[in-house]
């Protein structure tokens, strides 16, 4: 039972800390990076295979002694690989010029796989040395990480990342004491448990400012502090992500993106709120008086606002509160502010009220603490605007550091949930930064353009209307046409602030690009082109990727094309890179890498010691090896999808990762702990009967599967009202049957394994590591391009041809 719970603690604090680095790393660079360096040191989990196979000879007679060396050297790791990746020079924005940025990058992959390798070794020997044990190690590796997962959300909301990173380094030194108290220990039993006593003032003392994020220096929080005077004022820490409030007395914050040249009015002194140290939203001063607040009518946003008069208003993303204040200075009858940080409202609705004027306290404004699709799915008010401003910095969005972001607030699907509750007659605007050439905006058009046919409207052009500044772009989509007084109004908002309209129901060529000139008139050409005949043939041609996204594929920021590679490489030395989108090239970096380096350190050394002594023809192997690595690309397909799938009906992201990842966890381990049972019970039916054990789990899997994408969608929005706490049992429910029969393949083949070549151990649970990395990246391509439905279908495929895998591999022996 010490080894088990050992195991328990292990899982937990490895999952833990993945979840942790994660964020920590998103904070220094930014998240696709992170999401790279992720990948690569997890497989730490591979090597661990090969480490244990070359090993094992030395390492099984020492088991006790060698799990409490790696769970030691898993909490140490945690704070030092860390504390030494921070020194690391890396620049990941020079990375195509500089080749020196390649070394660092290999320098803290291997830093960071260094825990990751001791607690897989943890495990890895446990499944070797107790291999007749397989099915209850594997339920307590997997509860661990279930319960890990739900924990690390929850308990990041109560620590700051840098006293959680130092509890989850103890919980990695507490499995090793707990494992040092077996009496099967050597006689130095005693001086391995002071030792593991005596680790943990080291890891609790250790020195906190090496785990302080010294973020990147192109990053929104860096450029603000060079500014004299320029301080943190207070630090919040949450899963959903690291604010940072400052204030700069000497030369003010004054944010209004795309603010007219021709207004007069200067913005009052603001606070900023940073989020991970770079997505930027101001705290306005104000004291009850609406004069100083006239520059908000010389924002794009505003237009809507000269279209409706006294408007019921749905702000989604509230933020600091600039677009609660753009309401209230219009003298909207009624505002619901949505935002789903609760740190958020509290810093302007508490911690800062004084400076924002208890602008959250005022007569009509509600504040809802919510998830801005979830809170309009589940609503039945109706309104005369909803506004969706921007949510995100100039600097990410420009680079294309949001492509492996998947939004439901913009996906076809979100568009007509807003256009259903518009009253007649009522606007969606959306403002998003301006790109040359157009990416995001023309996006957004084709989107409210496929969002107004499945609203019914035969002609679209007459509901939509572009307009642009200098720097930002709004997007008016309106539940019903336009009319000849608004357009009058619209033309006359814009003249007044030399802002240029793009596209209006009716408008000619030499009306477009007349303020803010460019090369060629960008936006109307596409605007118009989306609306034409030959929308299909231009969504084509486009240089960048701005077909609609849909909630199967989810990712509005994406609009990398590999055609554009050569084109803008040409430019290189021109200031062409800009052009390039980031997050998609690195992502593909990210599948490369792990492919060399799986095949180098995992598979390579594995292919050598092949000939060990086990025994059975090489296609038996060969098989053997395809039935693991199938199962965890499987495992992590349908894992990865139904987090997506539960996020629209838990309608919260947090939700959906603690609850579906808890629960798929959890539940296959009780699948793990079951399926020795199941095995024996089919030993009269079946000579093979692990075999036929794992074709009738991988049956009911397949079956519950194609159910749930038949029926969820449907199921999901009768239910959707439901208060969260029915939602998270209903989750719950529909999850356990699934995640219990994925619990169950995994220990059944490696108990079968164990029983006919015991020496590929270790060769299994190394291609399982390679398999969990190689799997999330995979899944991540082909929802970009192929959706999550195509995601799960080929995960279904993957469990199928592991049956075959292990059957005809029965067969050989």
């Amino acid at each position: 039972m010490l080894l088990k719970c050992s195991i328990f603690f292990i899982s937990y604090a490895a999952i833990g800390y993945e979840i942790v680095l994660m964020q920590l790393l998103s904070i220094i660079q930014w998240h696709h990076f992170a999401y790279m360096i992720i990948s690569l040191a997890l497989l730490g989990y591979g090597a661990s295979g090969t480490f244990i196979a070359l090993t094992k000879r030395w390492l099984l007679p020492r088991f006790y002694l060698s799990f409490v060396i790696n769970a030691v050297l898993f909490g140490f790791s945690v704070m030092g690989c860390f504390a030494l990746a921070q020194r690391t020079p890396l620049n990941p924005l020079e990375i195509l010029w500089d080749r020196s940025q390649f070394c660092y990058l290999l320098e803290l992959y291997l830093l960071l796989a260094i825990p990751f390798f001791c607690a897989a070794n943890c495990i890895g020997l446990s499944f070797t040395r107790f291999n007749d044990q397989i099915h209850r190690i594997y339920r307590f590796d997997l509860l661990g990480a279930g319960i890990g997962a739900l924990g690390i959300i929850l308990g990041l909301f109560v620590f700051p990342l840098s006293i959680y990173t130092k509890l989850l380094a103890g919980l990695g030194v507490s499995s090793a004491i707990l494992l040092s108290l077996n009496k099967e220990l050597p006689r130095y039993r005693w001086f391995v448990i002071s030792l593991c006593v005596c680790s943990f003032p080291l890891i609790f003392f250790w020195p906190t400012g090496q785990l302080s994020s010294g973020i990147s220096e192109y990053k929104g929080l860096s450029l603000a502090l060079h500014v004299p005077d320029a301080e943190i004022i207070s630090e919040h820490s949450s899963p959903l992500g690291w604010l940072t409030v400052v204030r700069s007395p000497t030369i003010p914050f004054r944010y209004a993106p795309g603010l007219s040249l021709n207004c007069f009015i200067e913005p009052p002194p603001q606070l900023g709120i940073f989020t991970d140290g770079d997505a930027f939203s101001p705290i306005t001063r104000y004291n009850g008086d609406l004069k100083p607040l006239g520059y908000l009518d010389y924002l794009s946003s505003a237009l809507p606002y000269h279209l409706l008069k006294s408007p019921k208003v749905l702000v989604l993303g509230s933020g600091g509160g600039m677009d609660v204040l753009m309401a209230h200075y219009h003298k909207a009858r009624s505002i619901d502010a949505v935002e789903l940080n609760p740190q958020v409202i509290d810093l302007v609705g508490r911690a800062y009220a004084d400076f924002a004027g208890h602008l959250y306290d005022s007569e009509g404004i509600n504040v809802h603490l919510a998830e801005a699709r979830g809170f309009v799915a589940g609503s039945r008010e109706v309104y005369d605007l909803i506004q969706v401003s921007l949510l995100d910095s100039y600097n990410a969005s420009a680079s294309g550091c949001y492509a492996l972001n998947a939004t439901y607030l913009y996906t076809v699907e979100a568009f007509k949930e807003y256009l259903d509750h518009l009253k007649p007659g009522g606007l969606l605007t959306i403002t998003r930064w301006l790109k040359i050439p157009p990416r995001e905006s023309l996006k957004l058009f084709a989107t409210g353009a496929s969002a107004l046919y499945k609203f019914g409207s035969n002609n679209p052009g007459l509901q939509l209307v572009l307009i642009r500044s200098w720097k930002t772009t709004t997007l008016l989509v309106k539940n019903g046409e336009f009319s000849e007084q608004e357009i009058s109004a619209i033309l006359t908002f814009c003249e007044k602030r030399s802002f240029d309209v793009a596209y209006y129901p009716g408008i000619r060529a030499e009306e477009a690009n007349r303020y803010n000139v460019l090369s060629q008139p960008y936006f109307y050409e596409g605007a118009s082109s989306l609306l034409g005949e030959t929308r299909d043939n231009f969504l084509e041609r486009y240089k960048f990727y701005i077909s609609p996204a849909t909630d199967d594929r989810p990712y509005f920021f994406h609009f990398f094309k590999w055609k554009t590679i050569p084109e803008i490489f040409s430019l290189k030395g021109k200031g062409g890179l800009p052009l390039l989108e980031w997050a998609y090239p690195v992502l593909m970096m990210t599948l490369l890498q792990a492919l060399v380096v799986s095949l180098l350190v995992v598979l390579f050394p594995l292919w050598i010691v092949r000939r060990t002594r086990s025994r059975g023809p090489e296609r038996y192997k060969i098989r053997v090896m395809l039935y693991f690595l199938f199962l965890g690309f499987a495992f992590l397909f349908i894992e990865i999808a139904f987090i997506q799938k539960f996020t629209l009906f838990l309608c919260h992201p947090l939700y959906a990762v603690a609850v579906v990842l808890c629960a798929f966890l959890v539940f296959a381990g009780l699948g793990s702990g079951y399926s020795h049972k199941w095995s024996l019970r089919l030993r009269g039916v079946s000579r093979n009967n692990n075999g036929m054990a794992i074709a009738l789990v991988v049956a009911g899997i397949v079956i519950i599967t194609i159910i749930y994408m038949v029926f969820l969608p449907a199921l999901f929005n009768r239910l959707l009202p439901l208060p969260d706490v029915l939602k998270i049992l209903i989750s719950i429910i529909l999850i356990a049957p699934l995640a219990f029969g994925m619990g169950m393949p995994f220990p059944l083949g490696l108990m079968w394994v164990a029983d006919a070549i015991p020496d590929f151990i270790p060769w299994a649970w190394g291609l399982n590591g390679c398999a969990s990395v190689l799997g999330a990246v995979i899944a991540t391509i082909l929802a970009i391009h192929f959706g999550f439905a195509a995601v799960t279908g080929l995960a279904l495929l993957l469990y199928v041809l592991a049956v075959f895998a292990m059957v005809r591999s029965s067969d050989l022996i």
